[in-house]
């Protein structure tokens, strides 16, 4: 059907006129159910059935209204990649503007949060509706350089008529997803967006290692912050017998006493002072630190009785694990590769070996290493539930997953063989 699907691109780089008239071409045959003589690209075809799926009319397309600037200045103030900022505008700003681009940032949900660059093209650009506050997920406006690197959680270009909705095929972009250092979690996306002739093969690569050195900057912040934390904690631990641990707002740990040190102790949603029972620690008591809370760890045994885990796989961007018992309830925001690995945990109820794993992750039985240190990591947070040899969850916890309505849609960013073979062909209704 289609020669090797970079034939588009590599004309794009000397041609670009010619490359946006055979896209435009493989766009209207492939949304009329006709054979193309080219294939769209593996990441622009499965976009494109996403969002068909999603019901986004590729000739109107869906203007959403912007956020208020008040809810804009919020989010921004709440999002880590205000902290980004500086490397992204070093990395990107100054060619963005000579090469007729603009740099947008997003959040986790695709809301516009920042844009700069070439004016021209900023006044191109809110014709489009791409403005601060508005909503470019992929499911609302379709296949662009926004939503559909958070999806796929890699970086992605889309070039002329490899965006779903016609109005948008003028232009090319391209974005990388910038996640946190810690744990995985999508942080949200930066783009390079402009006219389409601005086009080049390599800003795929650009972008990409800009929001790598991006995620650089936010690890190089988080471990400072752990230092200054563990200046204040060391005098509190000298003073207090038992275990104890000192962790920042958000549960990585600064220091601990007398008990095994662990790089995170998930807290409550919103934690506050006095008795908590915590998976990673049993019954302790919270108190208030500059930054960061003491951990008391007590003597009561954790509560007994079957638990039940709801792995929420439902989402295209964001996955949980709602755990549930006695003691309460918690929720932990999974990153890619451990939503992969409970999915695969949830389905093989009996087990799987290392091998296996590697196996179902990866086509390789040989990758066992990769999959035991991910499982060590997921075992921080879910230790308390899970055996291994094999790995597995435990026979006394319920284990429910919700999964996507649609079984295509079903952890979109995978590749993985068990993951990939669990969805409908392509093409299926």
């Amino acid at each position: 059907m289609a020669k090797a699907p970079t034939d588009v691109t590599r004309l794009a780089a000397v041609d670009t006129a010619r490359a946006a008239r055979v896209l435009s071409e493989v766009r209207s045959a492939t949304l009329a159910g006709q054979r193309a003589r080219l294939a769209p690209r593996p990441v622009i075809g499965r976009s494109w059935e996403r969002v068909r799926r999603s019901g986004v009319d590729p000739d109107r397309g869906f203007r959403p209204a912007p956020l208020p600037l008040e809810e804009v200045e919020r989010r921004r103030e709440a999002s880590p990649l205000r902290h980004a900022l500086p490397v992204l505008r070093e990395g990107l700003l100054s060619v963005a503007d000579v090469a007729q681009h603009i740099m947008v940032v997003a959040d986790d949900e695709g809301r516009v949060l920042w844009r700069e660059g070439s004016v021209p093209v900023l006044r191109r650009a809110d014709e489009l509706g791409f403005e601060v506050g508005a909503d470019w997920r992929e499911d609302v406006v379709g296949t662009n350089g926004v939503g559909t690197p958070a999806v796929v959680r890699r970086p992605v270009q889309v070039f002329a008529s490899e965006h779903f909705v016609r109005s948008h095929t003028s232009w090319t972009c391209t974005g990388a997803p910038i996640t946190d250092p810690r744990d995985g979690r999508l942080l949200g996306v930066v783009d390079v967006s402009g006219p389409l002739e601005t086009m080049h093969p390599a800003t795929v690569a650009w972008v990409g290692s800009v929001a790598k050195l991006a995620e650089a900057r936010l690890r190089e912040l988080h471990l400072s912050s752990l230092e200054r934390l563990r200046a204040v904690a060391a005098p509190v631990l000298a003073r207090i017998g038992g275990r104890a641990a000192v962790v920042d707002r958000d549960g990585w740990t600064a220091a601990v006493s007398g008990m095994p040190y662990t790089p995170r102790i998930p807290l409550p949603k919103s934690p506050s002072a006095g008795r908590r029972w915590l998976p990673a620690v049993g019954l302790c008591t919270l108190e208030p630190l500059a930054g960061g809370w003491l951990l008391r760890a007590g003597e009561e045994p954790a509560p007994h009785g079957r638990a039940r885990i709801v792995l929420d796989l439902s989402g295209p961007r964001r996955w949980t694990v709602t755990v549930s018992g006695a003691a309460g309830s918690w929720t932990h925001e999974l990153s890619p590769r451990h939503a992969e690995l409970l999915y695969l945990l949830a389905v093989h109820r009996s087990g799987r070996s290392a091998a296996g794993l590697a196996e179902d992750l990866f086509g390789d039985p040989d990758r066992r290493v990769t999959v035991r240190a991910e499982m060590s990591r997921i075992r921080r947070y879910m230790g308390a539930f899970l055996d291994h040899r094999p790995y597995r969850f435990r026979e006394d916890a319920d284990v429910e997953v919700a999964l996507p309505d649609d079984p295509r849609d079903l952890l979109p960013h995978s590749t993985a063989p068990a993951v990939t073979g669990a969805r409908p062909p392509a093409g299926t209704p």
